[in-house]
């Protein structure tokens, strides 16, 4: 594909309630983002990408939205948003932001006007089903039914996620030009593009018919009807024609089950969005994505031939969004390392196999200090809708209350949404006051002003990933460059990064244990490492415990 102004990026995404709370109110805020836009500059960010600050009731943490063109007051003010990106445009750091159009929030006009008048223009924004009972026994991912009754009324409204987020109607024209309006106005203030949410529900089954139930609840996941579903296209391409191709911008969709073989028509130049992001290896801990009591056992081996085999399909039609973490999944090194979890060296081990890899690599807040999950006692102590759904489906499905805490605090969507820690001081520095959600620690011993600076921490092994990746010598290979996998031992993931003019190979050890590794020739010297010096002996290549080497035809 041609090449691309975007493809060049590094991107941070932030959390907004959970990053710095510049008034001290417990909530994290804009000018919170933009008194720290010093730190992202450090860090040697390009682009943010800031989960939604719209006006909201946060029922689902601004995945509700109940006005597209105004901001949250507990994060600011629109005059706020207009500073922080020209604020960010000075250091060179471009805004792209959450794109949220499969549903609204149960609070936003168009939906109480729905409400008070089934007769009127907005009823038809929204999908409704008239009876006495609920359409179909189809479950939304939140749990429970995607049903849910309009008082006083024989009627249904529909929701894919929380009761409180109603699916937006897109069979409606009229509707779809509202959303696209919006697009552009956010678009002609001068953000970069957006990252766009769960945008393959917004075609749904519409025979409305049962499912073969697959819960103790007797309910069938609405995934199998309303996701990725026939005739999704159409939208998607009128989306792209009337908004994104108007503008020089990214766009990022949240795309979880497109096949492999129906990427070209999601990405690249053609494809519908720039780039998409691929949760089969996000997902590899847990046998059903929206099912986290299904827990399976997984290898290291079995994870590089997930990653391998989605760079390889990526790169047929363009390029990836690589990530390890985001909002929505546990802290990567709990997840992937397991028992190395609190190890630095394995740590950046992880970190290093996924920011090399062919694409664009995305940072989730507290990524680079080596967050890791926190351990909860009680299910009151989460915020996260879906946690609390996942907590009672686990025991309904026969698992003990132990069990399914256990689950919840592997999975929770609130492992990633804690404050971040600024330093060891009470809340990390991020509030003066209490968080709106609780910190992993109190006075977190894992923060940014301790490792600022310190030779072998974390975040400055990402500060030297970044630059290198950017403005080293071999930039054009890492950026622009093919991938290809290459063979290793079951601990170790490797592949090739490729360009016309050299070849780097790429080993990364996540084993507490020495590897022995085949070289491709003789003749190779290293061009990078994690720690320690890479040492070659012959045809073989031997890489320290949870080591990463690179090695170059000489």
């Amino acid at each position: 594909m041609k090449r691309e102004w975007w493809q060049e990026e590094v991107v941070y995404q932030i959390y907004p309630k959970s990053f710095y709370d510049s008034n001290h109110d417990g909530v994290g805020d804009l000018r919170g983002i933009t008194e720290k836009l010093d730190y992202l500059e450090y860090l040697g960010i390009t682009m943010v990408w800031i989960c939604p600050m719209y006006q909201s009731p946060m029922d689902d943490n601004g995945y509700d939205i109940s006005d597209y063109k105004k901001i949250a007051p507990e994060f600011g003010t629109m005059e706020d948003f207009d500073e922080l990106v020209a604020k960010a445009k000075e250091r060179g750091i471009k805004i792209m932001l959450d794109l949220v159009i499969n549903h609204t929030s149960d609070e936003h006009p168009w939906f109480q006007k729905a409400l008070e008048d089934p007769d009127g223009p907005f009823h038809d924004y929204y999908i409704f089903q008239k009876g006495a009972k609920e359409p179909n026994n189809w479950r939304s991912v939140f749990g429970g039914s995607v049903w849910e009754k309009v008082p006083g009324r024989d009627e249904y409204y529909f929701h894919s996620f929380g009761k409180k987020q109603p699916d937006l109607n897109w069979e409606n024209p009229k509707l779809r030009e509202q959303l696209y309006e919006m697009v552009n106005w956010w678009l002609d203030k001068g953000i970069a593009g957006f990252r766009v949410d769960a945008i393959t529900f917004v075609k749904k089954d519409l025979t409305w018919r049962d499912r073969e139930a697959d819960g103790a609840d007797g309910l069938s996941k609405c995934t199998r009807a309303c996701r990725n579903q026939p005739g999704i296209g159409a939208f998607l391409r009128e989306l792209k024609e009337r908004t994104f191709d108007l503008h020089s911008c990214v766009t990022v969709a949240e795309a979880p089950g497109v096949p492999y073989g129906e990427l070209g028509d999601f990405m690249g130049e053609k494809g519908y969005f720039s780039m998409i992001f691929d949760f089969r290896y996000a997902d590899l801990d847990i046998a059903s994505g929206s099912e986290w009591f299904k827990r399976r056992p997984w290898t290291i081996k079995e994870l590089g031939e997930k990653i391998m085999a989605s760079q390889t399909e990526l790169q047929k039609w363009g390029w990836g969004a690589n990530f390890i973490e985001n909002h929505d999944q546990p802290r990567a090194a709990t997840k992937y390392l397991r028992e190395g979890q609190n190890n630095p060296e394995a740590v950046k081990t992880l970190a290093a196999m996924y920011f090399f890899l062919r694409g664009l690599p995305f940072i989730y807040q507290g990524q680079e200090l080596g967050m890791t999950n926190f351990q909860r006692n009680s299910i009151e102590e989460f915020d996260d809708l879906s946690s609390v759904d996942q907590y009672y489906r686990s025991i309904e499905e026969g698992y003990s209350p132990k069990e399914a805490l256990e689950f919840v605090n592997l999975r929770s969507r609130d492992n990633a949404r804690v404050p971040f820690p600024w330093n060891g001081e009470r809340y990390g520095g991020f509030s003066t006051e209490k968080p709106w959600l609780g910190m992993a620690r109190e006075y977190p011993p894992v923060n940014a002003k301790d490792q600022a600076g310190r030779e072998g921490s974390i975040l400055e092994f990402y500060r030297e990933m970044i630059r290198f990746r950017q403005k080293g010598e071999h930039r054009d290979c890492f950026v622009w460059g093919s991938i290809e996998p290459v063979e290793s031992s079951p601990h170790v993931i490797a592949y090739k990064r490729c360009t016309e003019e050299e070849n780097i190979w790429c080993w990364f050890n996540f084993s507490g244990l020495e590897a022995e590794e085949r070289v491709p020739m003789g003749n190779m010297e290293p061009v990078w490492q994690s720690h320690g010096e890479a040492r070659v002996c012959g045809d073989f290549l031997y890489l320290k415990p949870y080591q990463s080497v690179m090695l170059k035809e000489v």
